[in-house]
């Protein structure tokens, strides 16, 4: 007869604690999840997915407009928010019970309700009156919105989880923020035809991204109709009979029917318990862990977006399956966060994968190339749009390996998952140039790039 009620028990339902506690059951051992909300986490439920279902929802406009330009004759378009927002609703339920129904098929149960940490071994579900001790514990509690609590008139505004369930379509919004989540939603209001302030306080959007990646998008989402003010944050929101008014630091007032705020995402450890089972933080509020996941409890692993080590799903579900080949196989494994693709679904949306040409730089002693050209897609050809493309490589001078891949522009996400193949191989730009196009795509701008547009001693300020 064992000590434990189980032998592990993961403490969020979201894509990463899903993969461990799956891994952990087929493997025939007794494992328990406990989910507050529903099954799937903030990727399933209020990320990833519904925000995808947003932009291709929101894109059909701009594609009505490239359609008159071949030919097509449109009637005016209307669009039904209530429709879409009950059709996306019924998706993400049914995914959410895929997620459900393949804990239950791998063996594991799954607890509805809050799980928080007695001690080291002893979880309680909170209005439950239930407790339930584990040999091992898994906290996958993924993160949450964070609003600036002090702002005056905060109490009216949104976040993305709220946008996701907005009872009807506004017809003006200012979102406050400038990464990923702020100018994705930007693109999707404004293709919906609201119109869209984006407000940040930083010098331009997408603070960590190459430099130009940055500089070409933001210019680009103006021509799509975002009004983009960079340097600037709110001094407090008023809330009147007509709507809600922005007032901004630098004396300017903007009324919009909703404000939204997208200023970033912090761990969900709130009253978890951590302190009680010996879970320490970083100075930044994230669960501390070792290249392991191991906590700094001897029983305790955390991955996911509430350790704040890289915030991405597919980087959850890996850090899981080392979790679990580490603590249940007896082989450690550690995650590799070298080359890690990701896409912006902005409108244009933006692939990456690798250093910046800042980072290469810094990182590469003998200096680096950079190779970019700007271009009208061919699918623009017919519509008198003068959006334009960026493909950019950076390549380290001494190794020739191409170290940073950036795309802004139609199917970049698609195409940067190939590429992140071939810089996460090391590839050589000899070995890029080897490679024969595929013509006509835009994709082959990727290597027919032959002369570099700053050499490597060319430092930029």
């Amino acid at each position: 007869m064992t000590a434990f009620d189980y032998d592990l028990f993961v403490i969020g339902a979201g894509s990463g604690g899903v993969r461990a506690a799956r891994l952990a059951a087929l493997d025939g051992k007794r494992v328990a999840v406990a989910e507050e909300h529903r099954a799937g986490g903030t990727c399933v439920i209020r990320g990833c997915v519904p925000k995808k279902f947003m932009v291709m929802a929101s894109d059909f406009a701009h594609q009505f407009e490239i359609a008159q330009g071949y030919g097509w004759t449109i009637p005016e378009p209307t669009f039904d928010w209530p429709k879409f927002i009950e059709t996306k609703d019924v998706e993400i339920a049914r995914l959410s019970g895929i997620y459900a129904a393949n804990l239950g098929k791998a063996g594991a149960e799954l607890i509805h309700g809050r799980a928080v940490l007695k001690d080291a071994h002893t979880v309680e579900i909170v209005g439950k009156d239930r407790t339930y001790t584990a040999d091992r514990i898994l906290i996958a509690t993924g993160g949450r919105p964070w609003v600036p609590p002090e702002l005056p008139g905060v109490e009216h505004a949104v976040t993305s989880e709220q946008a996701f369930h907005l009872p009807e379509l506004p017809k003006r919004i200012l979102i406050a923020g400038g990464g990923y989540i702020a100018v994705e939603f930007a693109g999707i209001f404004a293709g919906l035809g609201v119109e869209t302030t984006l407000i940040y306080r930083g010098p331009n959007i997408l603070r960590g991204f190459d430099d130009d990646v940055r500089a070409h998008l933001a210019a680009e989402i103006e021509k799509r109709g975002v009004k983009v003010i960079l340097g600037c944050q709110h001094d407090r929101i008023e809330k009147t009979a007509t709507g809600l008014i922005n007032h901004l630091e630098n004396g300017h007032a903007i009324e919009t029917d909703v404000v939204m705020f997208a200023t970033g995402r912090i761990p969900y450890v709130k009253d978890l318990g951590l302190e009680t089972a010996g879970v320490e933080l970083t100075d930044d509020g994230a669960i501390k862990v070792d290249e392991f996941s191991h906590t700094t409890a001897e029983n305790i692993w955390a991955i996911g977006d509430v350790t704040d080590r890289m915030n991405l799903t597919p980087v959850a579900i890996r850090e899981a399956v080392a979790f679990h080949s580490t603590v249940f196989r007896d082989r450690p494994m550690k995650f590799d966060y070298e080359a890690v693709a990701t896409a912006v679904f902005s409108q244009p949306p933006v692939g990456t994968v690798g250093l910046s040409e800042a980072e290469a730089r810094r990182a590469c002693g003998g200096g680096v190339d950079v190779y970019m050209t700007r271009f009208r897609p061919m699918k623009y050809a017919f519509t008198g749009s003068d959006e334009r493309m960026l493909m950019k490589l950076v390549v380290d001078k001494e190794s020739q390996r191409v170290v940073g891949v950036h795309i802004v522009g139609p199917d970049a996400p698609e195409i940067i998952q190939v590429a992140a193949v071939a810089v996460k191989a090391g590839l050589t730009k000899a070995q890029w140039d080897a490679t024969c196009a595929v013509h006509p795509t835009v994709a082959e701008e990727l290597v027919t790039m032959r002369e570099p547009v700053r050499p490597h001693d060319v430092m930029l300020g």
